[in-house]
């Protein structure tokens, strides 16, 4: 069989095998595109790929488009990313001030239980002295 005249073998490129398969693949895609998929075929076939004007131009167009659709996949994750990270640093904002809005009622609370604590230590310290007046008040009672 005769090889395609603008058509080169695969092995010159010093691509790898998994390489050379993927363009392989692309330069198929791209030509299919175009409606010449069939000198591709031939080609790839033959263990070679195509070179010409018209393939090469075609496999440019392709992979501008992939490009292009790489970086528009890319942007939509990325802004899909950041308004994750959005939300979730707003939650965080959010619980931590839930959070320092209870450890302050936390200790307002600790604040009145303190005072309600001196207060009653003070009604004991009166009901002491009140209990030491009516002992010496019946005590005098009594020598009376």
């Amino acid at each position: 069989m005769a090889s395609p005249a603008n058509s080169v073998p695969d092995t010159q490129l010093g691509l790898s095998s998994a390489d050379i398969q993927a363009l392989r693949y692309h330069q198929q895609v791209a030509l299919s595109q175009t409606g010449s998929s069939r000198a591709a075929s031939q080609a790839s076939s033959q263990g070679r790929l195509l070179l010409d004007p018209g393939s090469l131009a075609a496999l440019s167009n392709y992979f501008d488009r992939l490009m292009y659709s790489i970086q528009q996949r890319w942007t939509s994750l990325y802004q899909q990313t950041q308004t994750a990270t959005q939300t979730q640093y707003d939650r965080a904002g959010n619980a931590i001030e839930m959070a320092d809005a209870e450890i302050a009622r936390f200790h307002e609370i600790l604040r009145q239980i303190d005072e309600l604590q001196t207060e009653f230590d003070k009604v004991r310290r009166i009901g002491e002295i009140v209990k030491a007046y009516r002992a010496r008040v019946e005590a005098l009672d009594r020598r009376i």
